[in-house]
């Protein structure tokens, strides 16, 4: 109990889309369950590919198997919540798990944005420095990377938790938000959250900014590149076209959310766009990276032509004997 009549709140509960009706409410839960599942599937059997075909044992795919499995972590952090919400009403999270998810959200998003700077890296090499490429992106350089990648995420979010751990609640314990994110927990807190919001978007922006520029210098170099190339100058720009359209979604999404002081922030508008970040970004991601490329489709093709031989040999026999 805290003082006077103010109570501490021990758990919170999740307010998004609480105005809709029952019905709405279950509809959503279908399409986003649709959604959900469609991600989960489409970058695990990138993952199953890049794993067991020797085409796609290159660094870019490595790269493309790396951001599907964080894309899994990332969408099912936020996602599996939401879900429960929708479906059963089951809105109450505990203080614990709702520092947890915010960490995890935070420390994984971060994480992507390394990935995507070391991405645009390898494709800047792959078209820029074509007869370089091979001897710099080694196979040790590029576990190395995503190692660095994975360490950083986490690291450099730790300082969230220590920011969380400083805020108390003691009033209302409705988050209006279908997750936990920074702004409604800053709106919720007992304390002068004035100092701990600055650090955060100082430390939030600057991730976002030093990505963003370090993986647009990349694609501007590579834009160049393209200029001058004789040939194969349509099918670059249309992967670097494709690329840029899931960055802007991507970087767009969360400066729109994370570079206003949260009092000033419209949570009808964050739950929104936050849904373009952490439902409509993951599921786009595997179209755009991956099942749009002519080698993982026919890698893909290949793989189900020889499931189905391994699992139905006769039937194969009986189509051969026919002709």
């Amino acid at each position: 109990m805290g003082q006077g009549n103010e109570t501490v709140v021990t758990e919170f509960i999740l307010e998004g889309f609480s105005g809709l009706n029952q019905r709405l409410q279950l509809f959503l839960s279908l399409v986003f369950l649709l959604i959900y599942l469609t991600t989960v599937m489409g970058n695990a059997t990138i993952i199953f590919l890049v794993c067991v075909d020797n085409r796609l044992q290159i660094p870019m795919y490595f790269f493309i198997g790396n951001l599907a499995f964080l894309e899994i972590c990332f969408t099912s952090c936020t996602s599996i919540k939401l879900l429960v919400i929708l479906s059963s009403g089951r809105r109450t999270i505990s203080l614990s798990a709702c520092f947890v998810q915010s960490h995890f959200y935070f420390a994984l998003g971060c994480m992507e944005f390394i990935l995507l700077v070391v991405m645009s890296f390898d494709r800047y090499l792959a078209i820029c420095q074509p007869l370089r490429y091979a001897a710099i992106m080694t196979q040790q350089l590029c576990i190395l990377l995503v190692v660095a990648a994975w360490v950083a995420g986490f690291t450099f979010m730790s300082y969230h938790l220590v920011l969380l751990s400083k805020l108390t609640f003691c009033g209302s314990n409705k988050i209006q938000h279908f997750f936990c994110d920074n702004s409604p927990l800053f709106q919720l807190s007992c304390s002068d959250t004035n100092l701990l919001w600055r650090i955060d978007s100082v430390l939030i922006l600057f991730i976002l900014l030093a990505s963003l520029c370090l993986t647009l210098s990349s694609y501007v170099c590579i834009l160049f590149c393209i200029l001058r190339m004789p040939s194969r100058r349509k099918k670059a720009f249309a992967t670097c076209s494709s690329h840029l359209t899931s960055l802007a979604i991507a970087f767009g999404s969360c400066l729109d959310l994370y570079s206003h002081p949260s009092e000033r922030v419209s949570l009808e508008t964050n739950k929104l766009v936050a849904l373009l970040n952490t439902v409509l970004y993951p599921f786009l991601n595997p179209f755009i990276y991956s099942l749009r490329n002519k080698l993982v489709v026919l890698v893909l093709k290949d793989t189900i032509a020889h499931a189905t031989a391994q699992l139905f040999p006769q039937s194969r026999c009986i189509s051969g004997q026919q002709f």
